[in-house]
């Protein structure tokens, strides 16, 4: 051994292994992910720049993909309140029954979707039992785009609460200590303690049910009633598609779906990190 190799051992990586940890990754990123997409980015220009616009054009495609969109940020939306409130509860309340109400919450995660869609249907259609009351009042959840949104918070709820709870629990109490010691009402804690602290993860939350509810299928098209131009999500109009063998016209929807979701999901992102610098 040289004095040169004495005074300056090769260096050893503290993770062993790294190149192959890395070139399985990209091999699989690549082989799972990467394709995949590049195939649908490719496929709807098999009909020419002008055909995609045409095909996107479609008063039909943009009524499926405007429900999709802002269905899915409603609901995600009315689930940050109630994802929020049980999130608390979960938290900072022990009472019997606790742990079967935690259980429950990940029930969405583990249900086959087709079966949460069959079920929502039978609880709010115009005789169920929750649409009934409803529908006494004029006011019609299924087969309308109000049952999209049933759906999509169904789905989309675990999300937030799962994002908040962690956060939740390991919020420190002194800041509300101290405010509730300088006067502070337990409203004005919550609004201007606790919330703020919150906001990141709850933004998480409310990003991860956005996407989760983009592309739900399988719970929505049984509440939906899918007529078009009211209650067709734009998933479904891709397999519409697919079944008529249009297979670049489902691409090209499929591709406006892929291209609105990252810009939608890139805002959140940078609405996120410009929440945290703040």
């Amino acid at each position: 051994m040289t004095a040169g190799a004495r005074l300056f051992p090769a260096r050893r990586d503290a993770l062993p292994g790294f190149g192959l940890s890395l070139g399985l990754t990209l091999f699989w990123l690549t082989a799972i992910v990467l394709i995949p997409l590049g195939a649908l980015v490719a496929r709807p220009w098999e009909l020419g720049v002008a055909g995609v616009f045409h095909s996107l054009a479609d008063p039909r495609v943009l009524a499926a993909l405007r429900l999709s969109f802002l269905g899915a940020l409603a609901a995600s939306a009315i689930n940050v309140p109630l994802g929020l409130a049980a999130a608390w509860v979960l938290v900072r309340y022990d009472f019997l029954g606790r742990r079967l109400l935690d259980a429950m919450v990940d029930l969405p995660f583990a249900l086959p979707t087709a079966v949460a869609g069959l079920a929502l249907t039978a609880l709010y259609a115009s005789n169920g039992w929750v649409g009934a009351p409803l529908a006494a009042l004029g006011i019609k959840v299924a087969y309308t785009p109000l049952g999209v949104m049933v759906a999509m918070s169904f789905v989309g709820l675990p999300f937030i609460i799962r994002t908040v709870e962690p956060v939740l629990r390991d919020l420190p109490t002194d800041a509300e200590e101290a405010a509730a010691t300088l006067g502070a009402t337990r409203g004005q804690i919550v609004r201007r303690v606790v919330l703020p602290a919150l906001a990141p993860a709850t933004l998480a939350g409310f990003t991860m049910a956005s996407a989760r509810a983009i592309g739900e299928y399988g719970s929505v098209i049984f509440i939906a009633g899918n007529m078009p131009m009211v209650s067709e999500i734009a998933p479904l109009l891709i397999v519409v598609r697919l079944e008529q063998f249009d297979y670049a016209g489902a691409a090209a929807v499929g591709l406006a779906m892929l291209s609105l979701s990252f810009l939608l999901l890139l805002g959140l992102h940078l609405a996120a990190r410009f929440w945290r610098r703040a």
